[in-house]
């Protein structure tokens, strides 16, 4: 018992030990607890632990009793109780000795869980920072190429509307020269109208004047 319970704490120190440098075997070892945190792991780190607990308080009551007893007995040293207490208690002391380290161990993984934790945390803000400030400076050209692309565009723009003024104007002359045309060419067809009537005018007049001649011809033969 004794021997294993050494086994033990000398297991545990280097485990702190290997906490302590960073090593290829650290990261064994964090791997190691953290898969034995996982699912039943700790119910059976739990229940070892509470079982080495009980056997030390069960070696710490063997303790008492055998003082108890020296007591009633009075100053007589029984040489069997001695090594019976002696036992009892480095036995007792090394179960508390080991669940010590233990709880040095968990606390220690936890610690260290936490510090890699927050060393990606600062990692992950560090590379945020770093992709923002370069979609910053990438930005400033961006908005310095799109600054320019609007002045080329207002140009054009101004371009474009001086263009659509002229011609405007020139539809707006155009159009005036149509109406004008329009109106001159209405003036037109009423003058051929009216000169159109005066021609039937005149072959009417034309006509009766030349019956009334054809009549008096036949007049004058009879």
């Amino acid at each position: 018992m004794i021997q294993i319970l050494f086994f033990l704490i000398f297991m545990e120190m280097g485990m702190i030990v290997m906490f302590v440098f960073k090593t290829p075997l650290r990261k064994l070892v964090i791997m190691g607890l953290d898969r034995v945190k996982r699912g039943q792991g700790p119910i059976i780190v739990k229940t070892v632990g509470g079982t080495v607990g009980v056997v030390m308080i069960s070696s710490l009551y063997n303790v008492m009793s055998i003082q108890k007893r020296r007591i009633e007995d009075g100053e007589y040293v029984n040489p069997t109780d001695q090594v019976l207490s002696a036992k009892s208690l480095l036995e007792a002391s090394l179960m508390g000795f080991s669940l010590f380290l233990a709880l040095m161990i968990d606390r220690l993984h936890h610690y260290i869980r936490e510090l890699r934790i927050r060393r990606k945390g600062m990692e992950a803000v560090k590379k945020q920072n770093r992709v923002f400030e370069d979609v910053k400076a990438g930005g400033s050209d961006e908005i310095k190429a799109l600054e320019d692309e609007a002045v080329t565009l207002r140009e054009k723009y101004k371009k474009l509307q001086s263009e659509l003024e002229a011609k405007t104007k020139e539809a707006n002359n155009a159009e005036a020269n149509a109406i004008a045309l329009k109106k001159q060419s209405e003036g037109f067809l009423l003058e051929y109208d009216r000169l159109l009537e005066d021609n039937q005018n005149l072959r009417n007049q034309l006509q009766s004047a030349d019956q009334k001649l054809s009549r008096t011809g036949s007049k004058k033969v009879i």
